[in-house]
């Protein structure tokens, strides 16, 4: 830090504010801390009665906090993202479309871990949407060793980005309604509606919906039909459970999915199934479906939706983070029900 002539200040940072009075109105700063002095800068300065001022002086091999922000959002950003401008040394990431949020965690830990470099994030796995904030970095100092910010960039071209958006894919989702309730008229579906609402926030469409009795034989053929049909994925809902007649899941073994789970450590939402007939995925969705906000077709069928395979480690990791609250008044996403 130095003291300067106003008229030699071109292309220096301010080391403090620069604070503007005028009578009757009020003050306020005129130029804050960290700005850099253009050519027209400087007869206002004067006209503020600042003939010498004290600035940062760039030596070489310092980077200022704006110009770090943006290298650090550059090397941690991949597709989806896109930057507000520098503020007070910061910058956000924010999701330039719908899809799926995905923080490489260990890159975040790793970055994080380079000294006077800050980079905070939200959950990954959350379905976000555009324009939505998912990130913010910054550097602790006014001025950072560029050094530091080359450590970052080594970080993420060795991880690849920290902070994605992934697309969600249009999918054909076909689904079996299992019930000799349903069946037979005696209740009415209330599943499909809501099957049909979560796959359009999702950008998915049902193509149909097959309602069947507590017959494995039918549901079978219901499954085989709609991927005749084109279904990109099935949904089977009803007969989850353990009952005797509840047939959901020897049927999706039966009309040849390969099954990689039975059961998930989520509440709600244990009963559920996840299988692949090649490579269209099956769900068996457990009733908590139908009539809890978030349950675990929140946690799983987006990531599918974007085109994640999910195995059985996938699922043993909901565990953690796998209970909710059953709030008076539920708040997902903004709780803790999925967050690891």
């Amino acid at each position: 830090m130095r003291s300067i002539p106003v008229e030699m200040a071109q292309g220096m940072v301010l080391c403090h504010d620069i604070t503007r009075i005028v009578p009757g109105e009020g003050k306020g700063p005129a130029f804050r801390k960290g700005h850099i002095i253009a050519p027209e800068d400087i007869p206002v300065l004067l006209r503020l009665g600042k003939e010498h001022i004290y600035v940062w002086d760039l030596a070489e091999g310092l980077v200022h906090e704006d110009d770090a922000a943006g290298r650090i959002a550059r090397a941690i950003a991949g597709e989806g993202i896109t930057f507000t401008q520098p503020c007070e040394g910061r910058i956000n990431l924010l999701a330039d479309r719908r899809g799926l949020l995905k923080i490489n965690v260990d890159a975040l830990r790793r970055c994080n871990s380079i000294d006077e470099v800050t980079i905070a994030t939200m959950h990954g796995d959350a379905v976000v949407s555009e324009g939505q904030m998912l990130a913010g970095t910054r550097v602790v100092p006014l001025v950072v060793a560029a050094e530091k910010l080359d450590a970052v960039e080594k970080v993420t071209a060795e991880t690849g980005p920290l902070v994605m958006v992934r697309p969600f894919r249009p999918l054909r989702v076909g689904v079996v309604t299992t019930g000799g309730e349903v069946y037979h008229g005696r209740i009415k579906d209330k599943f499909g509606p809501v099957l049909r609402r979560k796959f359009d926030d999702l950008g998915c469409s049902v193509i149909r919906q097959v309602i069947v009795p507590d017959d494995r034989d039918m549901t079978v053929r219901a499954i085989r039909q709609l991927l005749a049909d084109g279904a990109e994925m099935i949904a089977v809902t009803g007969g989850m459970s353990v009952d005797p007649d509840d047939l959901s899941p020897s049927s999706i073994r039966a009309a040849g999915g390969q099954v990689v789970t039975y059961g998930s450590p989520t509440f709600p939402g244990a009963m559920f199934m996840l299988a692949y007939i090649g490579d269209v995925p099956v769900v068996g969705l457990p009733g908590c479906v139908m009539y809890h906000k978030a349950s675990i077709f929140d946690l799983a069928v987006p990531r599918l939706v974007a085109g994640e395979k999910l195995t059985k480690a996938d699922i043993v990791e909901f565990g953690h983070g796998g209970l909710c609250a059953m709030c008076p008044e539920c708040r997902y996403p903004l709780c803790g029900f999925g967050k690891s």
